[in-house]
């Protein structure tokens, strides 16, 4: 079976990258420095030359007489000197190293700076023309220019080394410095994913860790948020659930106890099935609301007449209405009013909205279902408004919140499941629509408006 390898550490990463860029910079300023060190060599010994040769030449004569002081220039180098005089004739211990060409350059007047060989080795050779003619010729072995070299290429390799393990550090030093926010930041993740809140993260240091650390904090109240919220939603769902179960746990233990008068069975048939209907919707809701979360939750989009949609869901809410007092009424304008959309979902989207409206509205006071075309922009609005006690400003603000209606009229106004704005909401944006309630409409109660686009957006 083969094992995960595991990737390694920043610290490691960082530390072997910075020694590699070190060396390559080290193996790149050595080879430069290989170079440039034979060059210069050279050129010091060839402009040394250059000056003593200049000095020599601006002698009155150039005769015999300068070998006898020249030769001290030799010293351990093994300078040695010629003399071309004006006719052309070469003298001097250097002379067989000076060529035609160079002899020339030399009596035409121009210095001379080359290669050439003296006594089957390679020399410098240098001129300079004299004041008065002719020219004076220096001459020095090659091997001195190598042994100058050698000593500058030891001397570099020193400084290179050192400035290759100082990288290294440096490396780990940079590396240690990165890598602590980091592994900081990870070990405050593996906190928040093991359950701990109220973590708090650095948010200091370079950019970038700064922003790791507050994303880290937003994380935390975030996550702190989400599950006090599915706490409370647990605790109200285990709440409504209770209720309904608690009667029919107690009506079935009094039929089984016997305690039930034969008369009242017929009512307490009725209550357990009052009761077991609005488990089921209770239940059913909780499904819808999961369906809506997941992300394979899929639209059947077609071209719909939105006021037909509206028409056969009016028709089919008259009844109810009217069985609780409550005048439906539908506007609708003479034209279709086509969208792409899902019209089952849209339908679906009507029904959750008129349910809840039905619910606060008192005994002949209005209920109104609408559709329009957009204003502007293409695209449709669905109203329903009723003709209840409306919302507050702070009731707005929460209205499409889990339960939070629900909760806070539990005790003063008929509720349901407490699942059926939030379902409406997360239909409404699954379907690429907005939603927004105002607390008093027309008819004095709450109104409902959907903006529906030409046709949602893709994804």
């Amino acid at each position: 079976m083969s094992r995960t390898r595991r990737p390694g550490s920043l610290a490691r990463k960082i530390v072997v990258l910075t020694t590699v860029v070190a060396a390559l910079a080290v193996a790149l300023t050595g080879l430069i420095a290989w170079q440039t060190a034979a060059h210069g060599a050279e050129q010091r010994e060839r402009d040394r030359l250059t000056r003593q040769a200049r000095v020599l030449s601006r002698l009155p004569a150039l005769s015999e007489a300068l070998f006898t002081g020249a030769q001290a220039l030799a010293g351990p180098n093994g300078v040695q000197i010629a003399v071309v005089s004006p006719d052309g004739a070469v003298s001097g211990t250097a002379s067989p190293a000076l060529d035609r060409v160079s002899k020339s350059a030399l009596l035409a007047g121009d210095p001379v700076s080359t290669t050439g060989i003296l006594g089957g080795q390679d020399v410098l050779l240098v001129g300079q023309p004299g004041v008065r003619g002719g020219a004076v010729v220096l001459t020095e072995p090659y091997n001195v220019v190598t042994e100058d070299t050698n000593r500058i290429r030891r001397n570099v390799i020193v400084p290179l080394v050192f400035g290759m393990l100082g990288a290294a550090l440096a490396g780990a030093l940079l590396a240690r410095r990165i890598a602590r926010p980091l592994v900081t930041a990870a070990q405050i993740a593996h906190r928040l994913a093991d359950g701990e809140r109220g973590v708090p993260a650095p948010v200091d240091g370079p950019r970038e860790t700064a922003d790791i650390g507050r994303a880290l904090n937003v994380l935390d109240g975030a996550l702190a948020h989400s599950e006090n919220r599915q706490r409370e939603f647990l605790l109200s769902v285990s709440h409504d659930l209770r209720t309904p179960l608690t009667a029919l746990q107690g009506y079935a233990e009094a039929l089984a106890d016997g305690l039930i008068e034969p008369d009242r069975v017929p009512e307490v048939g009725g209550i357990l099935a009052d009761e077991t209907r609005r488990l089921d919707r209770f239940l059913e809701d909780l499904l819808d609301l999961a369906r809506l979360e997941a992300d394979d939750f899929r639209l059947a989009v077609a071209p719909a007449d939105l006021r037909a949609v509206v028409s056969e869901a009016a028709a089919f809410w008259t009844g109810l209405c009217a069985r609780h007092g409550v005048d439906l009424r539908l506007e609708r304008p003479e034209a279709p009013v086509v969208v792409a959309t899902d019209a089952f979902r849209v339908r679906q989207l009507i029904d959750g909205l008129v349910r809840n409206a039905l619910r606060v509205t008192p005994e002949g006071a209005p209920l109104v279902l609408a559709v329009r075309a957009a204003a502007t922009g293409g695209g449709a609005e669905l109203q329903v408004r009723d003709g209840g006690p409306g919302l507050t400003d702070d009731d707005v603000r929460i209205a499409f919140a889990h339960g939070a209606l629900h909760e806070r009229y539990r005790g003063t106004r008929p509720v349901g499941s407490g699942l059926g704005l939030a379902i409406a909401h997360r239909l409404t944006g699954r379907l690429g629509a907005a939603i927004r309630v105002e607390g008093h409409g027309p008819e004095g109660g709450a109104c409902f408006t959907v903006t529906l686009p030409s046709a949602p957006a893709p994804g």
